[in-house]
């Protein structure tokens, strides 16, 4: 492919997943209220909200490799199109839902039927040219990242001015977008559609043979769990800091933003520095400065001071998940990359889902400060594993073919 198409790839999906990623954080401001207002749920409403926000990450975690293995074998385009066309149409059944149960069922479907995001990332990896998958995979992530800064806001100001409900016709709206521009603007090499699809089991067992790849999935889960521990303790925190509980919300929101603008900012240089001096390279210093910072979080008392810090962690932690998707290109096999990022998916949503729910744990038993500090020693932990295990030599062997065994 010219330098044309994987340019114009990269500014097309970038635009989907920005869309998508959207419309899936859009709802999030409003969900409980959704359910207690739209849906009458009078009683529990803690967790109908959990289940609720979870059973979507479970549901896809599930179904990952399955159509990570369809992805290899039909290509990773038919897999936009299902994916974003499906959801469009889930969220749009949102508007029509009464009762709680069928709430959930539709939640369950749009678990089992998303994969827009995993499947442009390895459609970007596997046709941008090898010596810009780096930059290419940076600039994918500052994507979801602006979706997810943007989503709740825009759903906040729809729930406000129109109610929940219309929210969910904007959501549907806009995945509609994504599934029109991969339709019609992203370009891919031919598949051929002869080849026998895997079994998942053989691709799990695939996968386990390649050391490199299940250290990458492993990175991959601490990175997702990481972020999402925090997530139901700084509300809370933001309370125990003295703010307001009318305005708790909004300073939490702006808190979760400085990540995500962070990571705007930073995730493609890390690429592009990734590029040149090693991946693992950018790794360890992501997780780094990841740790150093969760750990800086137990030393603030006000709310400017943490979103600063916050702020200056994302700057660091952007770097982390372009270089373990980078990687994970360097040690699969174009055959296998499909199945790889819808196996690295299913890690990442477990973990995205397993992260509420013992943050919350966790912080019911310790002060909020405390569990900040566990979150830095993981990572901590992890950025030493890069560094003593040599990951990246890892990766090397696994790019020059060496058999399992020997790395």
């Amino acid at each position: 492919m010219g330098n044309f198409s994987w340019k114009r790839n990269l500014a097309v999906l970038w635009i989907g997943v920005f869309f998508c990623s959207t419309s899936y954080s859009l709802s999030i401001p409003f969900m409980s209220i959704f359910l207690s207002d739209d849906l009458g749920v009078d009683s529990h409403l803690e967790i109908w909200s959990g289940i609720a926000f979870g059973i979507s990450f479970l549901a896809s975690a599930l179904i990952s490799p399955f159509w990570g293995s369809l992805s290899d074998k039909y290509g990773r385009k038919p897999m936009l199109i299902r994916s974003g066309f499906s959801l469009a149409a889930l969220y749009l059944m949102n508007y029509f839902v009464y009762d709680p149960y069928v709430f959930l069922v539709v939640r369950v479907l749009q678990g089992l039927l998303a994969g827009f995001v995993p499947a442009s990332i390895a459609l970007v990896a596997t046709n941008t040219p090898e010596e810009k998958t780096g930059y290419a995979l940076g600039v994918m992530s500052t994507s979801g990242a602006a979706g997810s800064i943007i989503g709740p806001l825009i759903g906040g100001v729809i729930s406000y001015y129109y109610g929940n409900r219309s929210a969910f016709l904007f959501s549907a709206a806009i995945v509609l977008v994504s599934a029109v521009i991969a339709t019609f603007f992203v370009k891919e090499q031919v598949y051929d559609r002869s080849a026998v699809r895997s079994r998942v089991r053989d691709d799990i067992r695939e996968a386990r043979s390649n050391r490199a790849f299940v250290a990458l999935m492993a990175l991959t889960g601490i990175s997702s769990f990481s972020v999402m521990i925090l997530e139901p303790l700084i509300p809370i925190y933001m309370l125990d800091m003295g703010i307001a509980k009318n305005s708790a919300s909004l300073t939490s929101g702006i808190v979760f933003s400085s990540v995500g603008i962070a990571t705007v900012l930073m995730a493609p240089r890390w690429g592009k520095i990734g590029g040149r001096k090693g991946y693992d390279f950018i790794l360890f210093i992501g997780l780094l400065g990841g740790g150093i910072g969760n750990i800086l979080q137990f030393l603030v008392s006000g709310y400017i001071q943490f979103a600063l810090l916050r702020f200056v962690y994302g700057l660091f932690y952007a770097g982390v998940l372009p270089s373990i998707n980078a990687m994970v290109v360097q040690v699969t096999e174009p055959s296998f990359r499909g199945r790889a990022f819808g196996l690295n998916q299913s890690v990442s949503q477990l973990a995205t889902m397993a992260g509420p729910i013992l943050g919350g744990m966790l912080g019911a038993f310790l002060p909020i400060p405390v569990v900040f500090v566990i979150n830095g020693l993981i990572l901590l932990t992890a950025a030493l594993l890069v560094k003593r295990r040599r990951l990246e030599a890892r990766v090397g062997a696994a790019r020059a073919g060496e058999t399992p065994s020997s790395l």
